[in-house]
């Protein structure tokens, strides 16, 4: 029973390792894509954070703007509001020197007026019927009217200084009140033109902040991507000079039937069919993606969902998931050969089974790691592989 069995876990072993390699070459691929998309990601939210930048950069330059305008205005202001001062100052000494004036009018016109208390209203009249020297008389008649006119002079230069003084004490107040609600309002702007000076500022930091650290990213996942690049160009030349065997593509159109049932599978070298309708696109010999091991088997590409069938009559062995080979069938045909069928979506048939060429024992997947939906398919005696299309007749 050991001697049987030791072939078979040798066999697996060898088709996990080669199958892994394979896969390895595709996730290599896979990842180099995703990294792109990532940093295609990360430059367009760059992009963003920089468009951001130069908006937030540009409000900032008008908030500067709007300060040092508004500061101009404030800086007028208080020179407006100094040469006010400095009139305001004239003009104080202008209403002290109106004061004074009306002071000494008003003091000159009580004296007037106690003169004329004094002498009385009558004199006039008395100078006049007493006909005494006429140029006496002219002269006191002339005193008198002198005096009339001063005292009307005077209380009229009174009440124009007077119009004078209140006319010069509402301006000055107007002007003043006015400065004062200009000086306010300028100071309150400076004080919100401030606070949004600080408010910008404060995110330009954040996003430069974010900026430089997305940057960091970007050159990180670039040197990722560079050095991704050169080992997926590696593979590539090696998967180039492994094609020079296989340069050109084949393809299977025909599927087992139960005609080869009965015989000896020794005997059916040239009349096998493959398990599915589709593309060869890795053959038997050729060099793996690693460079390293070469193909033990055939990889056809087919769509998902899409019958295996046996190549010819058998018992099933192994029916399981594997790793590196996803969902896998192995079917032992006698005399030491076995056929394997990799890669599958699901499993049709169990372990002890016995089939027929034709049965449908799986369906296709990619349950393999593979980015491609296909057949992983070999052949092997006493455990070694041997080229599967050395026994198919292609059609």
């Amino acid at each position: 029973m050991w001697s049987n069995t030791l072939p078979k876990l040798v066999f697996l072993c060898i088709l996990m390792l080669s199958h892994a390699l394979y896969a390895a070459s595709e996730t290599s691929k896979k990842n180099l894509e995703q990294l792109h998309d990532r940093i295609e990601t990360l430059q367009k939210d760059l992009e963003n954070k920089e468009e951001s930048k130069s908006e937030v950069s540009s409000a900032l330059r008008k908030a500067e703007q709007a300060i040092r305008k508004n500061s101009h205005k404030l800086a007028n202001l208080t020179h407006e509001r100094y040469k006010v001062k400095k009139k305001l100052n004239q003009l104080q000494k202008k209403l002290d020197l109106i004061k004074n004036k009306v002071i000494v009018q008003q003091t000159h016109l009580s004296k007037l007026l106690y003169q004329q208390y004094i002498s009385g209203q009558h004199e006039y009249f008395r100078l006049l019927l007493n006909q005494q020297n006429p140029n006496q008389v002219a002269r006191e008649m002339h005193y008198y009217s002198y005096l009339s006119r001063a005292r009307a002079n005077g209380i009229n230069t009174l009440r124009v200084n007077l119009e004078k003084l209140r006319a010069i004490v509402y301006e000055s107040n107007k002007k003043t009140a006015e400065i004062t609600s200009i000086h306010a309002k300028q100071a309150e702007q400076k004080k919100l033109l401030r606070q949004e000076e600080v408010k910008y500022k404060k995110l330009l930091t954040s996003i430069s902040k974010q900026i430089g650290q997305s940057r960091h990213k970007i050159s990180k996942l670039k040197r990722d991507e560079k050095r991704l690049s050169l080992l997926v160009e590696k593979i590539g030349k090696r998967k180039l000079r492994s094609s020079k065997d296989r340069t050109v593509m084949l393809s299977n159109n025909s599927l087992p039937d139960a005609s080869v049932d009965g015989k000896a599978f020794s005997s059916l070298k040239g009349l096998l069919s493959l398990p599915i309708r589709g593309e060869i696109v890795n053959r038997f010999g050729g060099l793996r993606s690693d460079g390293g091991v070469t193909w033990k088997g055939l990889f056809i590409r087919s769509s998902i969902g899409k019958n295996v069938k046996a190549i010819a009559s058998g018992r099933v062995v192994f029916a399981d998931w594997l790793r590196g080979f996803g969902n896998i069938v192995i079917v032992d045909h006698g005399d030491s050969y076995m056929s394997l069928y990799g890669n599958n979506h699901a499993l049709a048939k169990k372990v002890g089974v016995t089939i027929y060429g034709g049965d449908t024992i799986a369906t296709v997947g990619n349950s393999g790691n593979n980015p491609d939906s296909g057949l992983y398919f070999e052949l092997r005696h006493k455990g070694k592989p041997f080229d599967p299309l050395k026994w198919i007749r292609l059609k």
